[in-house]
């Protein structure tokens, strides 16, 4: 926190068990050193060298992140559509949530590369704009409960559903694999762990919708996503403290 304000520094990697942090830094930088000396820690300085490798390893976590941001996109507006002409509450609830990951993924490509406290603050703010989207999904459950009674197309249900598991569970593994344990990177995992959770539950309930001819259990899913999706905000949260 003491060198997020610096624009000449680009990237923060910290070895806390051997208590060493790398910076990354502009040739040009300097006096840095008293700013961490100001946090009375015992810091000493080991060595410094010329790199490229804080530029690539920023590169790689923005490429990371615009690909599940785009998967995550255009399942979005996948599921929504096909949710609305299916009337299946529980994708149009997924839709929703695909979006809320999608605005996660882009506040976490602001904060790559910067000090820990920009990429907390991120995390909180992801964490927010998930609990005003669960309460928001929840309102429209309750509203379906009490004035609809069109049925739903359990076919599409469950197809769609299946196809954004696959999606889901492509993104978990690029996000686990760069194996990044920031709290923006971290955010992203949980949103996309609850999605793979979200999308079975759709998958179950388009069958139950069939075997049971009622429109209920899409009903009881979209209510347990947004569940899920208030537990995740919870997470999130934590996360950011």
């Amino acid at each position: 926190m003491k060198l997020e304000a610096r624009d000449d520094v680009m990237c923060l990697r910290f070895h806390l068990s051997e208590r060493r942090l790398e910076i990354f830094h502009d040739l040009e930088s300097a006096n840095f050193h008293d700013d961490i000396a100001s946090l009375k820690l015992g810091a000493e300085k080991i060595e410094t060298v010329q790199t490229e490798e804080g530029l690539e390893e920023t590169g790689q976590q923005k490429n990371l992140l615009w690909t599940v941001l785009a998967i995550n996109a255009v399942f979005f507006v996948g599921e929504l559509v096909f949710g609305l002409l299916a009337n299946s509450m529980g994708l149009v609830a997924d839709s929703l949530d695909m979006l809320a990951d999608s605005i996660v993924y882009g506040l976490s490509l602001m904060a790559v590369g910067k000090a820990v406290s920009r990429k907390k603050t991120v995390a909180r703010w992801s964490g927010y704009f998930q609990l005003g989207l669960a309460l928001l999904g929840l309102s429209e459950v309750i509203r379906r409960v009490l004035y609809s009674t069109e049925d739903v197309d359990f076919k599409t249900m469950m197809i769609v559903a299946f196809a954004a598991l696959l999606a889901n569970g492509l993104c978990l593994y690029l996000l686990r694999g760069s194996r990044n344990e920031e709290a923006h990177m971290k955010a992203s995992e949980i949103f996309t762990s609850n999605d793979i959770v979200i999308n079975l539950g759709v998958i179950t309930a388009g069958g139950l919708v069939y075997a049971l001819d009622s429109r209920i259990p899409d009903l009881v899913i979209g209510t347990v996503v947004f569940f899920v999706v208030l537990n995740g905000a919870r997470r999130i949260l934590k996360l950011s403290e």
